[in-house]
């Protein structure tokens, strides 16, 4: 079974050598689970041809907003809506999990309550599970049809679904321990407030539930949901 997976940003420069791209991230989260993946650097203007070049499409994260002027934007809107009227399994995480809610109708915008970094827990679907996160956006209006699956204090709208077909999550069960510790060590110094680094980094040690969430990804990618 064939994933795309549309990148719409790549990982820090300073940590793609050690751990990875985004795209290097998902295929190791979701390895053993019988698929293969082609990748299309939408963030670069490279979109499939058609919906049924894959068999499911995944979308990553990015250091762009969903409400941003950039020219992947509109046309990545339209091939979301073009996968989910087909009844395509379609998968995304952090801006995937934005993207695909804005382009269904929702609402993303530069949360008030600041960021949300390291990890963190949630309520999924009546159970309590950890996920690493790092985001300051989040969808504050719900599109409809869309279903809440996950949510804490903070993030009421962690995780969605619409129907079986369409999944998506907020925070990030690709990112590591050693992936949340290269992100505060790199990007988020003179970004994030020192006291939400400073959480991430001690919580490093902690485990979380990304097995869980790559059970429900593969599910839903695989049609099964």
């Amino acid at each position: 079974m064939q994933i795309g997976i549309l990148e719409t940003g790549h990982a820090p420069d300073a940590l793609r050598p050690e751990l990875g791209d985004y795209s290097d991230l998902f295929e190791r989260l979701l390895d053993g689970h019988g698929f293969v993946f082609r990748r299309y650097d939408v963030e670069a203007m490279d979109f499939p041809r058609s919906v049924g070049e894959c068999d499911g499409w995944l979308i990553t994260g990015s250091r762009h907003g969903a409400y941003e002027d950039h020219a992947f934007i509109a046309p990545l809107e339209t091939l979301i809506r073009k996968i989910h009227a087909a009844g395509t399994p379609l998968v995304g995480v952090c801006f995937g999990h934005q993207i695909i809610a804005q382009a269904l109708g929702g609402r993303v915008e530069k949360f008030v309550g600041g960021w949300s970094v390291g990890r963190k827990s949630y309520d999924f679907e009546g159970r309590e599970i950890a996920l690493n996160a790092w985001h300051q956006d989040q969808v504050v209006t719900l599109p409809e049809g869309a279903r809440i699956c996950a949510a804490n204090d903070f993030c009421a709208h962690a995780a969605l679904a619409w129907g079986d077909h369409v999944f998506t999550v907020q925070p990030h069960p690709e990112f590591g321990a050693r992936f949340i510790e290269g992100l505060a060590t790199t990007r988020a110094i003179g970004v994030v407030a020192q006291e939400h680094i400073d959480h991430a980094l001690a919580n490093l040690d902690k485990p979380v539930d990304a097995d869980v969430l790559a059970e429900r990804m593969a599910r839903v990618l695989k049609g099964a949901a």
